[in-house]
């Protein structure tokens, strides 16, 4: 009979190759910033909220607050390392007033973090507080990162069009919020990874099912002939 442990364990490295994907997945937008030297309209709030829900899981993983996370760890902790990386491109390419963002927001995140590792290692006693304060939190981070494409999904449905919503983006959520979905619900049970993957997974399969109602895109020609209709109706200049 197979072991729950083991099932257990590849289920968590399957997640941690999913989330992987989904962390290497921003790097195109990162060599196009490097090679116009210019973060353009991009924005790094993304990035940042990252980097600080990577920090968090990394810290809930170990075993002084949540024993037997070892693949939490792993996959969040070259997370932390992504981030850094983005971070570090977004800050050497951004305006002054872009920079003075970044350290800000840094500063705020690392005066947080620190607070709360203060208080859980020297105000609460056992794993089992522990988890409990340090898992909300991470819990709250995770479900504001699946949660994010909601604006999206609203343009999708008044739209009728796919076009901002990658339809391999969509399934990598879903993939990645089943898989840590399946991973907190084997022994042992961690109802913190279960909630906030488990919304990560609805969030995912609903973007899904709106793609296959919406894939045909009529949305999207509709817009190309209404921005077809602009350029005609707009006089030419001759130079």
């Amino acid at each position: 009979m197979v072991n729950a442990s083991l099932i257990r364990t590849i289920v968590g490295i399957v997640g941690n190759v999913i989330s992987l994907g989904l962390l290497i997945s921003p790097a195109p937008t990162f060599y196009k910033i490097i090679k116009k030297k210019d973060v353009e309209e991009f924005k790094s709030d993304p990035y940042l909220a990252t980097l600080m829900n990577c920090a968090f899981w990394v810290f809930y993983g170990m075993p002084f607050v949540h024993p037997n996370s070892t693949l939490l760890v792993t996959i969040n902790g070259v997370g932390f390392v992504f981030e850094v990386v983005y971070v570090t491109i977004f800050y050497i390419y951004a305006t002054s007033k872009g920079r003075k963002k970044i350290l800000i927001v840094l500063l705020g995140e690392i005066i947080f973090l620190v607070v709360v590792v203060l208080i859980t290692m020297f105000a609460l006693h056992g794993s089992a507080k522990r988890s409990l304060v340090v898992g909300i939190i991470c819990d709250i981070f995770n479900i504001m990162m699946y949660t994010s494409p909601l604006t999206i999904m609203a343009k999708v449905i008044k739209t009728k069009s796919v076009k901002y919503m990658p339809f391999w983006l969509s399934l990598a959520n879903f993939l990645n919020g089943l898989a840590w979905t399946t991973y907190a619900l084997l022994p042992p049970f961690d109802i913190y990874v279960l909630i906030s993957n488990g919304i990560g997974a609805v969030s995912g399969l609903v973007q899904l099912i709106l793609y296959a109602c919406y894939y045909s895109g009529k949305g999207e020609n509709n817009e190309d002939d209404n921005k077809k209709d602009d350029l005609e109706m707009k006089p030419t200049i001759v130079s």
